[in-house]
């Protein structure tokens, strides 16, 4: 059976770096679908010229835009076999994609990570809170659902039809952890393999200010302690 492949890739204001992004994605992908978050830039005309669909969502927040990619996707007739998220600041390795869908293809596995671990991640790639807030949310996911998680990544690649089943609904900064959390409460099977991170263009629309940090830790951390309860 063929594998139907799509990218998703939110981006705001992310003009520098969202050509490179989808330039460097391998040709197994069947779409890269780039959804602009409210951005004021060329990010649009750039990603166009690249090759991709794009979308605008002007609801701000990284969630809006990957559920909006997802309802662009459940209008299409033929469904893909998997999705992948990416980032549109050139932080990952857009070329390792066949690295994470890798288990899912050849193992069955309906869920990957890609953990940006400290032996394949640039210098400054991630800020101290970014690090810090990582390290406390792997460690709460451990020790409330025994989780094996070491990062909330966001180049990650997932059945579509498991993620349907998740039913995502956060908005904003909590996507990723929701993600992670539900794959958990429904027993998906998930591995993490490690994947080269390097320092953004652009500065970071979340990390890059202690208002987004606070912002991530409140939501991420409400996450964990949501769903430690039900």
């Amino acid at each position: 059976m063929d594998q139907l492949i799509k990218v998703i890739i939110p981006a705001y204001n992310e003009q520098d770096s969202i050509a490179n992004v989808i330039n460097d994605i391998p040709k197994i992908v069947n779409e890269v679908i780039v959804i602009s978050n409210n951005s004021t830039d060329n990010t649009e005309v750039n990603a166009k010229n690249a090759g991709a669909t794009v979308l605008t969502e002007t609801r701000k927040g990284y969630g809006f835009a990957c559920l909006k990619g997802m309802e662009y996707i459940s209008k299409q007739e033929t469904k893909p076999t998997i999705i992948v998220f990416l980032d549109g600041d050139y932080s990952d390795y857009p070329e390792q994609l066949t690295e994470l869908i890798h288990p899912i293809l050849h193992d069955n596995i309906d869920f990957v990570i890609g953990s940006r671990v400290k032996d394949t991640r640039e210098s400054g790639s991630m800020t101290p809170q970014q690090v810090f807030g990582n390290w406390l949310a792997t460690f709460l996911m451990k020790l409330f659902f025994g989780a094996k998680y070491t990062d909330l990544g966001p180049f990650r690649a997932i059945k579509h039809d498991k993620l349907l089943a998740l039913n995502m609904v956060d908005k904003t900064y909590g996507w990723t952890v929701e993600m992670q959390l539900k794959a958990l409460k429904q027993k998906l099977s998930y591995v993490e393999i490690p994947v080269k991170y390097r320092n953004r263009i652009g500065v970071s629309k979340v990390s890059g200010t202690v208002k987004g940090s606070i912002f991530a830790g409140i939501k991420i951390l409400g996450w964990i302690f949501k769903y430690s309860f039900k």
